[in-house]
């Protein structure tokens, strides 16, 4: 696994949604855990396997966390290790939902600039610091009546882009990414919104949007750019597939449903945005395949088949003293 990992280009960086889950006993843990524990002191020997150099922080999506949270994150990470996290919902989904996840009305802090700053922005760079890669922010299945009022839409999202600080200063490697479930976003209007405030397009590999190929125009329209990837869920699924997904491939100890052509089409992009220099943050859910471990393994595997040969230097040696 080591040598596998040291052959993958230094800018990739991959790894999963969670480290709580026992059954990856073998695959990250040397022994059986309680989730509990996972939770609590996990992080530090997920960190250390050599394929995992990120990873989501979902979480975030439903409670935001604290300053304090994140510094305690930070520190159990080496140095290379860069985290991607999710904007708390409060402020990228339109609706206030009950527990049922059904939306009861809308929601006034849709896209609100100065509750991103301060509920996620500012907590995270202070928290995390140089180890932030990608701030996600996943905005969440719109409402109908407000598929059609995308223009509007566009409008707010380039309002609370632009009231973002640049992450440089105190987050060299990070970017601000935005991620959609609804198809109808990934326009040029929606692009040039992202392109105009220097942030990037997450490819959402979900049921709810086009394959992959179908995302890239966007991702063309905003290159040089680096490269944000979530995997969340397999499509034979379905957009609502989500429970279906779970009662199947709990406890994510082994691939269910190996999904070879996507593994081969995200390679490709990652050999594509590497190979010119640009970082790329690359995230598995156990949804995708049935165990996020093996399915990273696998990318791996796929990315270093993708990489174009190295130049021969055969004949360019220097005459021998016989010759």
């Amino acid at each position: 696994m080591l040598a596998l990992a040291q052959a993958l280009p230094q800018q990739l960086r991959l790894g999963t949604s969670s480290w709580t889950y026992p059954a990856w006993n073998g695959l990250v843990w040397d022994a059986v855990y309680a989730e509990a524990q996972l939770s609590r002191q996990g992080l530090a020997a997920y960190a250390a396997h050599p394929l995992l150099r990120t990873v989501s922080l979902d979480r975030n999506f439903y409670r935001p966390l604290t300053v304090s949270q994140y510094l305690r994150y930070a520190e159990q990470v080496p140095g290379d290790f860069r985290f991607v996290v999710k904007a708390p919902n409060v402020v990228t989904d339109a609706l206030v939902r009950a527990e049922d996840g059904r939306g009861r009305e809308p929601n006034p802090a849709f896209l609100n600039p100065e509750l991103a700053l301060r509920e996620f922005v500012e907590p995270a760079l202070e928290g995390l610091g140089d180890k932030v890669g990608a701030l996600v922010f996943q905005i969440s299945p719109l409402p109908l009546a407000l598929l059609d009022r995308m223009p509007s839409l566009l409008g707010q999202l380039r309002a609370m882009l632009l009231a973002l600080p640049r992450l440089a200063p105190r987050a060299p490697d990070g970017v601000i990414a935005v991620e959609v479930r609804d198809p109808e976003w990934l326009t040029p209007e929606f692009a040039s919104v992202l392109r105009e405030a220097g942030a990037t397009y997450c490819l959402g590999l979900h049921p709810k949007l086009p394959p992959l190929a179908q995302q890239l125009p966007v991702l063309r329209a905003l290159w040089p750019t680096p490269l944000v990837c979530r995997w969340n869920m397999h499509e034979l699924h379905g957009p609502y597939g989500y429970e279906d997904a779970q009662k199947r491939y709990a406890p994510y100890e082994r691939l269910h449903d190996p999904d070879p052509a996507t593994l081969q089409a995200l390679a490709k992009v990652i050999v594509g945005i590497t190979g010119a220099g640009h970082n790329a943050y690359i995230t598995v859910s156990n949804h995708a395949e049935g165990c996020a471990p093996l399915t990273v393994q696998r990318l791996a595997q796929q990315v270093l088949a993708a990489q174009p040969p190295q130049p021969s230097h055969a004949g360019l040696a220097p005459p021998s003293a016989s010759a």
